[in-house]
């Protein structure tokens, strides 16, 4: 695996940054986080990164009206890093996605894609959704991002069951335990050369022989 440079967006605790910090220090991923992004300036995902000397800075979203103006204003900013890869990570905010970044953007989603995402769909509202519906099975996705909500190519997915005196917060602690296992290795196989996208279809390539 190639060392990754690492560009994350967020919007909020940043959790999901901290268990790349983790995997980093653990040795299990070969990379780097160079820059964080965030469209709130109260998210704590700063605080995060700012504590482990990563550079940060906010785009405030409810500054920009348009999808395009924001998107404009998140890549210049981006612009001054060199990454390699570009992870959503709790970012709740639709961007437009510059050409040069198709197949180099990741987010991932709390529940298995196409059910149960889209606009409106994040955090608590899933999996309260989950439960109403009466699902016996959620999970996580890793995608690639387009510019559409919930949407880019599926590159993995874990499942968990749903179980029948699950809560919301209980269901959310399951899901988010695959997420830490899931985001991780999609940025692993990436750095490995092993997703080779196709369309709608992202394949994973075996690994070469040791």
């Amino acid at each position: 695996m190639r060392h990754l440079r690492l560009a994350v967006l967020l919007s909020g605790s940043g959790r999901t940054l901290a268990n790349f910090f983790e995997q980093i220090d653990a040795g299990r991923l070969d990379a780097e986080v160079v820059v964080v992004g965030a469209s709130r300036g109260d998210a704590y995902g700063l605080e995060r990164a700012r504590q482990r000397g990563v550079p940060a800075f906010v785009v405030e979203a409810r500054a920009h009206r348009q999808t395009a103006s924001f998107s404009s204003a998140i890549f210049a900013e981006l612009g001054r890093a060199d990454y390699d890869l570009l992870l959503l990570a709790g970012f709740m905010c639709l961007i437009t996605l510059p050409p040069e970044l198709e197949g180099r953007a990741m987010n991932i989603h709390p529940a298995l894609i196409p059910a149960f995402c889209g606009k409106g769909y994040y955090g608590h509202y899933v999996h309260e959704a989950v439960l109403r519906y009466g699902a016996k099975i959620s999970g996580c996705t890793v995608h690639f991002v387009d510019n559409v909500y919930d949407h880019g190519p599926i590159i993995l997915q874990k499942a968990v069951p749903v179980l029948e005196d699950d809560t919301a917060d209980t269901l959310a602690g399951r899901v988010f335990a695959k997420e830490c296992e899931a985001y991780p290795e999609a940025v692993r196989l990436f750095g490995e050369g092993r997703l080779r996208l196709e369309g709608r279809r992202v394949r994973v390539l075996a690994a070469p022989p040791a």
